[in-house]
């Protein structure tokens, strides 16, 4: 993939927005230091997730439901020493990361993030480091040190009925360019 868009700034990260298991839309390439996601309505640059809701013929109405919920959504923002997320919505935003979870974990750990709050969802030293310290014996599987999920109000997990992330309504892959 080209690092580079139409302005000539990199690309430090690509949003894919989904539906329970569906992709919907193009993944979306970001070169701003900030990126807004938002539901339906236009809420200034960004992401609008409506938009591009109208691709999907398949959408059901918990999925609907779970947009109209959406509203000003989150904002991403890349810092020198990682990627933030601000949730700018009215109901909470739930997030996975490998920054967040610690090296050699077998268990999804979701963070929940209240409205008004930030959080520091990928931190580029603790990748660095957590990829040097992991063992591939102890993993379920193949992981991806690069990609955050983000669900739009309902969470999953351990703790929470939906158990992948696949079974939330509307949930957004944020795929990190390595550095």
């Amino acid at each position: 993939a080209n690092d580079y868009d139409g302005s000539s700034r990199v690309r430090w990260c690509s949003l894919a927005y989904w539906e329970l298991c569906t992709r919907v839309g193009r993944v979306f390439p970001v070169s701003k230091s900030v990126e807004n996601v938002f539901g339906d309505m236009p809420h200034g640059d960004g992401l609008s997730l409506g938009t591009l809701a109208t691709q999907n013929e398949a959408e059901c109405e918990v999925v609907k439901r779970t947009r109209a919920k959406i509203g000003f959504g989150l904002t991403l923002s890349r810092e020198d020493d990682g990627v933030w997320l601000y949730n700018r919505g009215d109901f909470a935003v739930f997030v996975n990361s490998p920054t967040l979870t610690g090296p050699n974990r077998t268990t999804t750990i979701v963070h929940k993030v209240q409205p008004g709050y930030s959080v520091k969802i990928f931190d580029y030293a603790k990748s660095a480091c957590y990829q040097s310290l992991q063992n591939p014996e102890l993993l379920d599987g193949p992981i991806d040190h690069n990609s955050v999920r983000i669900s739009f109000v309902k969470g999953w997990g351990p703790k929470y009925s939906r158990q992948v992330i696949t079974s939330c309504p509307c949930w957004l892959e944020v795929l990190l360019v390595p550095r």
